[in-house]
């Protein structure tokens, strides 16, 4: 299989090329989805030079670093532009944790989703350590929460 591969080199640069594009489903980022490009440029050149492995190499981080700070970068401008688009800080808004120690206008602890932030809350309002809020707003790292119960 080794000597086979070894007279084949594009068949490895497409089964680079394809898994990095599944995993790039995991990440959903668009970085894995630009090496494999490169991959898949490094397979073309394979295919036209069989024995070349240098240029194959070369090739392939050309296009998969031309990719990566070119095509990337508007690529996420887009789609973070795009209607109904959330960030992961802006779908906690809504959402409830608990209170880890007493919470102020300016100052407090939360537990929200497993992760502790800081907070502080909405309006004057003081919350008392163990009760359950709601998120109103993220601002920056502090997430201001109010009582989900009055």
């Amino acid at each position: 299989m080794w000597e086979w591969l070894s007279d084949n080199w594009w068949a490895a640069w497409l089964v680079a090329a394809a898994l990095l594009a599944l995993t790039e489903s995991l990440t959903l980022d668009f970085t894995l989805l630009m090496l494999a490009a490169g991959a898949l440029a490094g397979a073309g050149v394979a295919l036209l030079f069989p024995g070349m492995i240098l240029v194959q190499v070369i090739v392939a981080v050309a296009v998969a670093f031309a990719l990566l700070f070119l095509l990337r970068p508007t690529l996420l401008e887009k789609v973070r532009s795009a209607p109904g688009y959330r960030s992961a800080l802006q779908r906690m808004v809504g959402s409830t944790g608990q209170a880890t120690t007493a919470i102020t206008g300016n100052s407090g602890e939360v537990k929200v989703n497993g992760e502790v932030w800081r907070a502080r809350s909405f309006g004057d309002v003081e919350i008392e350590a163990g009760a359950s809020v709601e998120v109103f707003e993220v601002d920056g790292i502090t997430v201001v929460v109010y009582p989900k119960e009055p």
